[in-house]
């Protein structure tokens, strides 16, 4: 599952970098979204707190906490132009599923291996699925009425 999401990631990449039709969609008015913001809280909390104090460890607790907070930048900009195309909108969705998923293995794990235990995980995990539930409730609701999805602004 991971190198299907991190090939599906990196494509998905090269797709708004390089492919000449995807490339014209990207608007840098609206993408004004200061993601580096996001790293060195991150990198801080990881310093903190982290399950031991090796190179390691801190950068497996810092990729959960920045993975958690990812998310927020296309969050912003999809509230910004209000206006999201279908495929956009099915992504964003499948990536909170995904997290969603993660969840309930989470929950099942617990009850079915002796000692399965990591908060760090299920905390990042749980702020990651927090963040997209407010997208998840207009997706939900748009799905509901037969409408095109619109966030508020």
């Amino acid at each position: 599952m991971k190198l299907i999401f991190l090939g599906s990631s990196f494509s998905i990449v090269w797709y708004m970098r390089y492919h000449k039709i995807v490339r014209r969609t990207y608007n840098k008015d609206q993408d004004t979204f200061r993601h580096y913001i996001l790293i060195l809280p991150c990198l801080l909390l990881a310093l903190v707190i982290n399950e031991r104090f090796t190179f390691r460890e801190v950068m497996w607790a810092f990729s959960l906490y920045l993975e958690a907070v990812a998310i927020l930048p296309q969050l912003v900009l999809l509230q910004r132009t209000r206006n999201i195309d279908n495929l956009t909108g099915q992504y964003v969705f499948l990536l909170g599923a995904y997290r969603a998923l993660y969840i309930l293995n989470w929950i099942y794990r617990y009850f079915t291996e002796p000692h399965f235990i990591h908060w760090i995980t299920w905390i990042s995990g749980l702020v990651q699925t927090l963040l997209y539930a407010d997208f998840f409730y207009y997706y939900f609701q748009s799905w509901k009425n037969n409408q095109k999805l619109n966030l508020p602004a």
